[in-house]
């Protein structure tokens, strides 16, 4: 048979959708207790329950996420990230410890360019418990004149941005779906994914958040039958160590200018919409991206 002629006699995969049945995986969740009081029902609300797992987890804005979800009832968290960037956040990570004596914090060295590594390192997880929670923070910037930039360069930050995220998530989907529990799967985009940012020249990494945006409308369309929802952040221009130094001082102040609100993000400033996103109060939000940049972009 020729290749034309598979071509037209092939025979494309469906996907299924749930029938959003009480039986199903889609169900909403049951009425909260009606013995709560009213302080009762809003701590409910936004309970996190269960375990997760958070990739960049040694960076500033992962570690805010982690405290944040721990401070609302999360068992167990697992950290992956690069062993060398472990290096640098033990004052942090120790801080975890103490805090939440309770819980158990486990650190795992991981590339999520390597699917390999991804796998063995989710089945590690889930050898310890469920995982019911994946937040996709690990990932590169890199500001290069586009007519400059090399192949590998490219590469490095579509596999990382991209494809690392797309790894995990489907790593941890298949721990959801064999437990029959569904979960929550937040990855990171950017506005970097819904415009060009000025005045720093990164057409790769650009396109890479675009691509993250796309993905997790495709995952969400494709998982919801086995309970999981898939969403995105797009933060804007974060105030961390990664935007700091003097050598960055005239881009600080193009990025604050051009925002309504006159200023970068604050760490911990997206800890609300990763609450939201993983507790019982974000159950029917699904395939969202959820902006969160002072209002930088609505110019």
């Amino acid at each position: 048979m020729s290749e034309r002629a598979a071509l037209s006699a092939r025979a494309i995969p469906f996907m299924e959708l749930s029938n959003g049945t009480d039986t199903s995986l889609t169900a909403p969740p049951p009425p909260l207790p009606h013995y709560l009081n009213a302080e009762g029902r809003a701590m409910a609300r936004f309970a996190v329950e269960g375990n997760a797992v958070i990739t960049g987890g040694a960076g500033t804005l992962a570690l805010a996420a982690a405290r944040a979800l721990l401070e609302h009832g999360l068992a167990n968290l697992f950290l992956f990230d690069l062993r060398s960037t472990f290096d640098t956040s033990d004052e942090a990570i120790e801080a975890l410890h103490n805090d939440f004596p309770s819980a158990k914090i486990i650190i795992e060295p991981v590339d999520v360019t390597d699917a390999e590594n991804v796998n063995r390192a989710f089945a590690a997880a889930a050898a310890r418990g469920s995982i019911d929670i994946l937040l996709c923070f690990a990932g590169v910037v890199g500001c290069l004149h586009a007519i400059e930039m090399t192949p590998e360069q490219w590469r490095r930050t579509i596999d990382i941005n991209t494809t690392g995220s797309f790894l995990c998530a489907q790593a941890a989907a298949k721990q959801m779906q064999h437990q029959g529990t569904g979960g929550s799967i937040v990855l990171t985009a950017s506005i970097s994914g819904h415009r060009v940012n000025f005045p720093q020249p990164q057409a790769a990494y650009n396109v890479s958040k675009a691509a993250v945006i796309a993905m997790k409308d495709s995952l969400a369309a494709e998982w919801a039958r086995y309970g999981i929802r898939v969403n995105s952040i797009s933060p804007g221009y974060m105030d961390t160590v990664l935007n700091e130094g003097a050598g960055l001082e005239e881009a600080r102040n193009i990025w604050a200018s051009r925002n309504p609100m006159g200023r970068m993000g604050a760490v911990g400033e997206l800890d609300g919409v990763v609450v939201l996103l993983c507790s019982r109060a974000g159950s029917y939000i699904n395939g969202a991206d959820f902006v969160v940049d002072g209002g930088a972009t609505v110019f």
